[in-house]
């Protein structure tokens, strides 16, 4: 049996104005996936823990069958495991992003305009790092470089208890209303407000600012955690398998569960990632022996935070054309029976610009037991709110590698 679970980060949303009621998700042109939703399970799951934030760390864990109540000790120490940092039991990682602050005056006065700096390519995003790590790194803290805006600072003993905010969940607002809080939140807001004033003077952003583009700085650290312990997937399923994304954060919970990691040229985690890489990478690791594959694509989620219609609604056709038909067709002949799983982590949508808490759907196909045909099944919110609705991510998870449907 081959398994496949595809997530297009965030695609999830609400009815949009614009679309005359409908969602991103309703209108994109998915022609192959809802093909096969005809013939599926669609439904909706909570993949979310009550009282827990619906951030990709618990929502891609609970799609992967671990409970994030029970798994999640932050989000940096996951994606510090992918950039293959050596933490010690004392160490706590922090996700830094470098983001692009608009305005004059004082730093707390200052707008959080762009969590990712317009999506900063990563030469620049590593040459950036490595000054803030120069100037403000040594003795118990250290800056390592990561993806685009994605980096790490690594704090040997550091505080865990600190209130951090992601910069994706209060863009446009002001600064000094979202500044660290509680134990350790003095140091954290130092180096963030040093790191504004190297940074905007950096000849990388005096040169995107001539070019119009967003610059990035300021760092902007949160999402700390210690090592995580995550259970060995094959102990857990008995089925060896394999990551395909772009985020670190998806590759390190794959890495701490004992999957493998492909790294796909060209894949940013944005609309101009290589899909088609994606697939091709899908692909090989089915040949090459796996039993099954997780394929995540950042992109929706991204154009979500950027408040991008047009490119949210366009990179889902391109993750059903470039991404799912390929591995689909690969899928049907191979000569094994096989199950497809689609559902993004989490919502984000369009009208707030982060995630959101409610249900997201999915399609549960198995070529052992395919439905009758429906033809008015779509992979879509509507859909999914008519079908079943479950309680949680590893219990989809359980029945998908697991149970009959």
């Amino acid at each position: 049996m081959k398994y496949l679970i595809l997530v297009p980060d965030g695609c999830a949303d609400r009815p949009v104005r614009e679309l005359n009621g409908k969602t991103p998700l309703e209108v994109a042109e998915m022609r192959h996936i809802n093909a096969i939703a005809r013939i599926s399970e669609v439904g909706a799951v909570k993949t979310i823990p009550e009282g827990m934030k619906p951030g990709s760390d618990a929502a891609n864990l609970a799609v992967m069958g671990f409970d994030p109540a029970v798994y999640l000790t932050g989000r940096s120490p996951l994606e510090a495991v992918s950039m293959g940092i050596d933490m010690s039991d004392t160490d706590v990682a922090f996700r830094t992003n470098l983001v692009t602050l608009e305005g004059e005056g004082a730093y707390e006065d200052l707008i959080i305009k762009d969590h990712s700096a317009g999506d900063i390519p990563s030469e620049q995003g590593r040459e950036l790092i490595a000054a803030v790590e120069e100037r403000l790194g040594g003795g118990a803290i250290h800056f390592y470089p990561g993806v685009s805006y994605r980096h790490a600072m690594i704090v040997d003993r550091g505080k865990t208890h600190c209130v951090l905010t992601p910069p994706h969940d209060v863009l446009t607002r002001r600064v000094g209303d979202h500044l660290p809080r509680g134990e350790g939140a003095e140091e954290i807001e130092g180096l963030m407000r040093a790191s504004h004033a190297l940074l905007r003077e950096h000849p990388i952003n005096v040169a995107r600012l001539r070019a119009g583009l967003n610059p990035a700085n300021s760092i902007w650290i949160w999402g700390q955690g210690k090592k995580p312990m995550l259970p060995s997937f094959y102990e857990k399923y008995g089925i060896r398998g394999a990551i395909v994304a772009a985020v670190d954060l998806i590759k390190g919970i794959g890495l701490c569960a004992g999957l493998s990691a492909r790294d796909i040229p060209g894949a940013t985690g944005t609309l101009l990632t290589n899909f088609a890489g994606k697939a091709e990478g899908a692909i090989a690791e089915f040949r090459s022996g796996k039993d099954f594959v997780y394929i995540h694509v950042e992109a929706p989620d991204e154009c979500g935070h950027q408040g991008d219609l047009p490119g949210k609604i366009e990179s889902m056709r391109r993750i059903d054309e470039d991404v799912f038909a390929p591995v689909l067709e690969y899928l049907r002949g191979c000569g094994e029976p096989y199950r497809v799983l689609v559902l993004p982590d989490h919502r984000t949508p369009i009208e707030i610009r982060t995630h959101s808490l409610e249900p997201v759907p999915y399609l549960f196909f198995d070529s052992e037991n395919p439905l009758p045909t429906d033809a008015d099944k779509a992979f879509s919110e509507a859909a999914g709110e008519r079908g079943a609705c479950l309680d949680s991510g590893p219990a989809l998870a359980a029945r998908f590698f697991g149970g009959s449907r």
